[in-house]
């Protein structure tokens, strides 16, 4: 019985993850930290290449129960959610902001050892406020104009380069890797190629094999660094996702900017109360969850 509820509490977890992974504005990392899991899964990831035999078989069944929910949110996003997001801008980014901002207090309450009395660390908050606020700003400034059907040799480098980062920015939190691959003009052409091999079209499957490499560089050259991070200058990292987290709520309003067809950032008259509200009843589901399971172990 408790074999089964860790299974299930580790696919929730993974499919929360690639629902905000998914989601412009949001990052899975922050997932991850409010569900108590995101030392244990960096941790994994490093140590799946570069930990002894048993570390490596341990990282291997947690990441593989962490990766089934995850493709399963992931293709749960690519056809339902993405249409969503088109549709149906506003509401959507109304719910995300309620969940971000509604996850800050939890996310606090959850490092106060960290955060208390070192609040000289601060800078590293604004640091992190301006590093979103600033990528938010070139996205929304149009990106960069990619036409990812032409696979030459300097595509492909673009693609993989591209992969690395986001991937990186998927697993920190307060980061959002789709942001990134917006600005990268990537985002709809790699959705839409999932889709398409969803369909069984494998004409797709040249850009996500160069994207997939990407991702793969991705985790084994950053997992280490934020792995140390964590461990050696844990309240500075802390403080900057905070400030990460604080200015995804910017990313958030300027969503609809980004859209193919871009619409005017969310105010006050676009702005749906029901919807915010719902989003921080997520979280609180995501907490009364995670102390369910908790006790249980």
């Amino acid at each position: 019985m408790k074999k089964m509820k860790d299974i299930i509490m580790n696919l929730i977890n993974g499919l929360c993850m690639a629902l905000a992974d998914s989601v412009p504005g949001v990052s899975g990392g922050t997932i991850a930290f409010l569900l108590g899991f995101y030392d244990k899964f960096i941790g994994s990831l490093d140590d799946l290449f570069r930990g002894k035999i048993e570390e490596k078989k341990t990282a291997l069944k947690f990441l593989i129960k962490i990766g089934c929910g995850w493709l399963i949110g992931f293709l749960i996003a690519a056809t339902v959610l993405s249409s969503l997001f088109n549709e149906h801008i506003y509401t959507m980014s109304s719910l995300f902001l309620g969940f971000i901002l509604l996850a800050i207090p939890v996310f606090i309450r959850e490092e106060k050892n960290v955060l208390k009395g070192k609040y000289k660390n601060l800078i590293f908050t604004v640091i992190g406020i301006a590093v979103v606020v600033g990528i938010t700003i070139l996205n929304s400034a149009g990106g960069i104009n990619m036409d990812a059907n032409n696979l030459n040799i300097g595509t492909m480098i673009y693609i993989f380069i591209a992969a690395m980062i986001a991937i990186t920015a998927m697993i920190l939190p307060g980061i959002s890797g789709s942001t990134l691959l917006l600005i990268f003009g990537l985002y709809i052409p790699i959705m839409t190629k999932v889709k398409a091999l969803l369909t069984l079209d494998f004409s797709a499957l040249p850009i996500l094999i160069v994207f997939g490499l990407g991702i793969i560089t991705g985790i084994l050259v950053f997992t280490k660094l934020i792995r140390k991070c964590l461990e050696k200058y844990r309240s500075q990292t802390i403080y900057t996702v905070l400030g990460m987290m604080v200015g995804s709520m910017y990313s958030i309003v300027m969503g609809p900017t980004t859209l193919e067809v871009p619409q005017v950032a969310m105010n006050f008259s676009t702005f749906n109360i029901i919807a915010f509200i719902i989003g921080g009843f997520m979280i609180a589901g995501l907490e009364l969850l995670k102390k369910y399971f908790n006790k249980t172990k």
